[in-house]
């Protein structure tokens, strides 16, 4: 056998092990939703609009992602970034529509369009977790991964992760019963405590990056600071997403953004530990 059928031989089976992971990433960072009702239920009751919007934002997104991440160990550059995200795209389809089934949740005698809805909803999460996967159950980085993301980079992961933990939480009805029963006092102390744990894990754990070490009032104001406020417009953006908005006053809207934040803020400080 030549050289180069051997090499050949050798890309397709990496490839073949990348795509593997990239469906264990999808269906481990995918299924608490997966098991969801509340998520089952959106899938087909959300509007039509809201939803395409959902999926539409979630693309440059996975973009971001799989080039900082990408499941795929031929990962160089923007190109290789497009064709990643497609097929994780893919495999958060397929993940969701294989699942959905099994547990018997689809409805084959419903509308079609509920059946699609549903899937479509699982499968971004699934497609985030397929991006991940390389990083979280392999041994490492591979010899192809990009470089360390830059200041405006390092926020985008942070929306990112964000966006991760807060599409946990946001369908289900205790984090409105959590919002509901917060006096003004207590919105405060969580964004507080939201402010301190997101610092310790981002300052700590060194994702401001060697330069901002030995400056912890540096780092709060241009990660921790700067990072919890697109927390918080992540938290409104998934609320208005699930309709969590509609017919709520101000105040509720913003308890409710609040207690969203707290894992929100999680999920933006550990990025960097996940990416």
């Amino acid at each position: 056998m030549s050289s180069a059928a051997t090499l050949d031989r050798r890309r397709e089976t990496a490839y073949g092990r990348d795509l593997g992971r990239a469906f264990g990433g999808a269906l481990l960072f995918s299924l608490p939703l997966l098991m969801t009702m509340e998520m089952w239920w959106f899938g087909f009751s959300l509007h039509p609009a809201r939803l395409a919007l959902f999926l539409l934002t979630a693309v440059p997104m996975l973009v971001g992602l799989a080039y900082y991440a990408g499941f795929s160990h031929r990962h160089h550059g923007l190109a290789h970034a497009l064709l990643d995200t497609f097929v994780a795209l893919a495999v958060g389809y397929v993940t969701a529509a294989i699942l959905l089934t099994v547990m018997a949740i689809l409805e084959p005698a419903g509308p079609l369009r509920h059946s699609v809805g549903q899937i479509a909803l699982q499968a971004v999460p699934g497609a985030m977790g397929a991006l991940l996967a390389r990083r979280q159950l392999s041994s490492g980085r591979g010899e192809g991964d990009e470089g360390e993301a830059r200041y405006p980079g390092e926020l985008f992961l942070m929306v990112a992760g964000a966006l991760f933990l807060a599409l946990n939480v946001a369908p289900t009805e205790e984090m409105i019963l959590i919002a509901y029963r917060m006096t003004p006092w207590h919105a405060v102390a969580l964004v507080l405590v939201s402010l301190a744990v997101m610092h310790a894990i981002v300052y700590s754990a060194g994702f401001a990056g060697q330069e901002e070490q030995g400056q912890p009032v540096t780092a709060f104001v241009h990660y921790t600071l700067a990072g919890y406020g697109l927390v918080l417009l992540v938290s409104v953006y998934v609320l208005w997403v699930f309709g969590r908005t509609d017919g709520h006053g101000f105040r509720e809207m913003i308890d409710a953004a609040v207690v969203l934040a707290f894992p929100g803020a999680l999920g933006a400080a550990a990025a960097r530990l996940l990416v």
